[in-house]
């Protein structure tokens, strides 16, 4: 890494530069690009020259060569020339970051030449803002005719950049995605990703704007602090605060949300939300959307004798060790379980029996949620780990085969969002990846940012099981949870949401609650 943050081009006049934009389109937010950079009289560098910028997610992205001495192992100094690609390089302001991979190649101008590649990863940042290779090429290589690396006394760069959106920048996410964000309290972790989950479960979203909250305090009403985030969610510029919400749930301690996991934080949050639309014009929301059924049985192998018991689910516990794919997984689920030995099954007047024990899906719900058991607890070190395992899951997926019966409409589901891990049982990153409308058009929902990505990055990078994947940023990332909706029922669950969804009365008590937060924002500024 070399600092180039104050570099200035001292060779203008004498090296002229040209940079040919291979990626000309208009939209500066975009993911990627490449662009090539040309430096004239090669022979006559002195000092470092900078590219003009392409701008990626915003950014200004440029190709940095210089040249440089070496001392090579046996002490003798070579010369050599030094590429990088420099993010963010005119910036002074701290605690911004973008990280960035991509390749450098250095073309070669014979047409059976072969170019140099080398591929860069980085997390960017304001005292690292350049990455790459100090000796990319020795100067005789370079030099070499048979390369074909320099033309007319000129050679030719190019770069190929792929970036996550920025942090700590002004990133506007609204303008880019046509959604906004949630700001981090330092202490919710997984509840931002699962809230805009929520969000997009669009008929939930127009349910819970119709839960009376007439004369409820947001502080306290889980419900009328879940309608406040929905509706800023819904039509705000600027991410969105949770802090009342969190309060609602009487969980204001970072202890508090470490003590949940995000399993018991949804049952939480839905059985609070059904029980108060009970009485309502919205009742049976919650369990229309994400009860299924299945059948917990007990059948005895040598004896006319079983036990069977109809259960509901919210949501379904999926083993990650030991399976590569959710086939597998739900394959291992309805899997049967010999009770045998010391273990046999009291039949009553039949005493002890050889069994069979295992559960049948009868439903499954319009919302399938399926939790990913990345962390259990592990019996040689006595603690939780992470299990950062392969596991693949797939954009579609029919469920069929582990339903009791055929059902009249396919259990065919679409996957509507990924919730992501980075980091161990101990701490680490939460953000979650959304296809909004169900069409296969991906968003990143990191935080406050939001990002259009590619159907890749939400699927395949979060399989887990490589640590030293280029792609991410962040080590042992992978899939924790994983929401499916019902094929038959994308229009239904993702129908529209409008401004006339919101009762006017509610409408009402947000824009005046809006209204007296400004008020003592404004107070409290001019007190200063």
């Amino acid at each position: 890494m070399i600092e180039t943050s104050t570099a200035e081009n001292t060779t203008a006049d004498l090296i002229p530069l040209t940079t040919d934009v291979i990626n000309d389109e208009d939209d500066i937010a975009r993911p990627e690009a490449t662009f090539r950079f040309t430096v004239q009289n090669v022979s006559q560098l002195k000092e470092q020259v900078l590219s003009p910028p392409c701008y990626i997610r915003c950014l200004p992205w440029k190709i940095l060569v210089l040249v440089r001495n070496t001392t090579t192992p046996d002490r003798q100094q070579q010369k050599g020339l030094g590429i990088f690609l420099q993010c963010n390089g005119d910036c002074d302001a701290p605690g911004w970051s973008c990280y960035g991979l991509g390749e450098i190649k250095l073309l070669s101008y014979k047409p059976d030449g072969q170019h140099l590649c080398r591929k860069v990863h980085h997390m960017y940042h304001s005292k690292e803002d350049d990455w790459g290779f100090t000796h990319f090429i020795s100067w005789k290589d370079l030099l070499d005719i048979e390369n074909g690396f320099v033309k007319d006394d000129a050679i030719t760069i190019e770069a190929h950049v792929v970036a996550e959106a920025p942090h700590g920048v002004a990133w506007d996410s609204k303008k880019h995605t046509g959604y906004v964000g949630l700001k981090n309290q330092g202490a919710t972790c997984y509840m931002n990703s699962l809230l805009q989950t929520l969000f997009f479960t669009n008929v939930l979203r127009k349910a819970v704007y119709k839960i009376p909250t007439v004369g409820d305090d947001s502080s306290r009403s889980v419900a009328f602090a879940l309608q406040r985030v929905f509706f800023d969610l819904q039509f705000s510029e600027k991410p969105v605060a949770t802090k009342k919400l969190t309060k609602s749930f009487g969980w204001e301690t970072l202890d508090s949300f470490m003590q949940h996991d995000v399993q018991e934080f949804l049952r939480v949050l839905l059985d609070k939300l059904e029980n108060k639309m009970k009485g309502t014009l919205v009742e049976g929301t919650v369990p229309k959307l994400f009860e299924g059924k299945m059948t917990s049985f007990i059948k005895c192998k040598n004896v006319n004798c079983s036990s069977t018991r109809v259960e509901t689910f919210y949501d379904i516990q999926l083993s990650v060790k030991g399976k590569n794919n959710l086939y597998e997984s739900f394959k291992d689920y309805i899997s049967t379980e010999t009770l045998d030995g010391e273990n046999k099954y009291d039949a009553g007047e039949h005493g002890l029996q050889e069994a069979e024990k295992g559960v049948r899906f009868d439903e499954f719900p319009p919302v399938l949620h399926l939790h990913l058991m990345r962390f259990q607890y592990d019996p040689q070190s006595d603690a939780s780990v992470k299990f950062n395992d392969r596991f693949e899951f797939y954009e579609e997926i029919n469920l069929d085969p582990y339903l009791q019966e055929i059902p009249p409409v396919p259990a065919h589901y679409t996957l509507h969002a990924v919730l992501v891990h980075s980091g161990d049982n101990h701490g680490g990153h939460y953000v979650v990846f959304i296809n909004p409308k169900g069409d296969g058009k991906w968003c990143k929902f990191d935080d406050d940012v939001v990002s259009r990505c590619r159907k890749k990055e939400a699927i395949e990078y979060n399989f887990g099981g490589k640590e030293d994947a280029p792609y991410l940023a962040r080590r042992a990332t992978s899939a924790y949870m994983l929401i499916y909706i019902q094929t038959s029922q994308l229009n239904y669950v993702l129908q529209d949401v409008t401004e006339n969804d919101i009762p006017a009365d509610l409408y009402e008590r947000i824009n005046e609650e809006m209204r007296y937060e400004m008020a003592l924002a404004s107070s409290k500024y001019k007190g200063r």
